[in-house]
């Protein structure tokens, strides 16, 4: 195995930021120093890396995707969509379970497994989903191979919402795994589909959906799954949180002293509801939609508060043909994952708010590995595997999709709203178990692994 000195770096890592360097032993990580490294160690690396003084980060854990793979190839792949996050410093990433079939066996998971052993160009995991009838799959399933399951209390792209409340109190009362929640109610999101519906017939303009799936979803629906959970006392992760209301739900503090945490998205921190009336707004239809300004304002400053504790990008590619038409016809979703740490480095550069790049790392980095209790994955520690990204400021740019994939594979999702900011940093290398996947400007398929979940270390 090679030894990989990385030098004249600004190592931003556990709160801190110091100059340094770091030397990678294979697939480890097996030294990190401050200042410059020692004659000896120099020699006895086998690849030599200055980095001239840009940001090395742990690479971003992204525990909240929509791959496509199996059954909606046609949008994206597991190939596709791994490439991509790797070009955005991205390491690892956790799939959701809405796919064709749906992920709610262990079964299932394994295929996905399967796919992804020989496809995948970054570390995988995938959640189990939740169903009104599978909870014995749930109780049974090894929770080293799951991050933990993956329950629906909304409608949304797929069919697996769970909307019996025996079976929403058996899993709380029984499951001791994470449960990470899908949170906006259906009756509420009913009665906004009736109202607008008597209001506009079936020609609904997508400049509506932040009426179709109103704040006060998110809230009812995450209301009754923390009630849920402090009844039961179950570990609880409400995803994509896109209201200011819902933050009453959680508190500040260290994530490891949490029983009820939770996760938004770049998307909630960039765009407003005003912006799905532009000309390309159908591509910011999302569930949830995409609220007020004072609500974006409200996330911002809650991510450095600590009520929010990690950032993931619910990426969901469609065909920019599906995207099309009306409310009732353009599909929700986005994609995300090449972006996620560039838009994140870029707000937290800005002077207009508190969140810094060492609290970014610890969203979207730390906590996710801390939440899961993903095994020796991000941190820059000795001994843990040494997935890093190199991260340089830039002038400002539009990001763009393409670029990034290996010859001969495209991917099928070539728009993203992401190209209607500015962001004023780039991934320049990504590191995967410690070989250079991306380069600043392609990626290279390295050995990847499945994540280990609820490790002991």
């Amino acid at each position: 195995m090679s030894r990989t000195l990385i030098y004249n770096a600004e190592i931003v890592n556990e709160g801190a930021r110091r100059h340094g360097y770091v030397i990678i032993d294979g697939e480890l990580i097996d030294r990190i120093g401050e200042g410059e490294p020692s004659e000896t160690e120099v020699k006895s690396a086998d690849n030599k890396v200055d980095i001239g003084g840009r940001m090395l980060l742990p690479g971003a854990i992204d525990t909240h995707v929509h791959f496509r793979e199996p059954g909606l190839t046609h949008k994206a792949s597991i190939a596709t969509e791994s490439a991509a996050a790797v070009s955005g410093g991205v390491t690892s990433f956790i799939d959701m379970p809405n796919t064709r079939p749906a992920t709610t066996s262990m079964s299932a998971v394994a295929d996905k497994k399967r796919i992804a052993a020989v496809s995948s160009y970054a570390n995988y995991g995938f959640f189990l989903g939740a169903t009104n009838d599978n909870l014995d799959e749930i109780l049974a399933a090894d929770p080293h191979e799951i991050p933990g399951v993956k329950l629906f209390m909304g409608s949304s792209t797929g069919n697996m919402l769970v909307d019996d409340d025996v079976s929403l109190s058996q899993l709380f009362a029984s499951y001791r795994g994470i449960i990470a929640v899908h949170a906006e109610d259906e009756a509420v999101l009913a009665a906004a589909r009736q109202r607008l519906a008597g209001q506009y017939g079936d020609d609904q303009p997508v400049s509506l959906h932040s009426q179709a799936r109103p704040a006060e979803a998110c809230l009812k629906a995450s209301q009754r799954a923390v009630e849920l959970a402090r009844k039961f006392d179950t570990r609880l992760h409400i995803l994509h949180i896109s209201t200011a209301r819902e933050l009453s739900l959680l508190s500040p503090g260290d994530i490891g002293a949490k029983r009820i945490t939770a996760e938004t998205c770049p998307h909630y921190l960039l765009f407003v509801d005003t912006d799905l009336a532009r000309d390309n707004g159908f591509m910011l239809k999302c569930n949830p939609a995409i609220k007020s300004a004072a609500d974006r304002d409200a996330l911002v400053s809650a991510l450095s508060e600590g009520l929010i504790d990690t950032i993931a990008t619910d990426h969901a590619p469609h065909l920019l043909e599906e995207k099309q038409g009306n409310l009732l016809q353009a599909a929700s979703g986005m994609p995300g994952v090449r972006f996620m740490l560039p838009e994140m480095l870029t707000i937290a550069s800005r002077d207009d708010n508190a969140l810094t790049i060492e609290r970014v790392v610890e969203l979207t980095a730390h906590n996710p590995a801390r939440l899961y209790a993903i095994e020796r994955r991000g941190y820059i520690r000795r001994g843990y595997y040494a997935d890093l990204v190199v991260a340089e400021r830039t002038e400002p740019y539009h990001p763009e999709i393409g670029g990034y994939l290996p010859a001969g594979m495209m991917s099928p999702c070539d728009w993203t709203p992401y190209a209607m900011t500015e962001a004023n940093y780039r991934i320049t290398a990504t590191y995967v178990n410690g070989a250079l996947a991306f380069d600043g400007s392609r990626v290279r398929q390295m050995p990847v692994h499945s994540l280990r979940f609820n490790s002991d270390l």
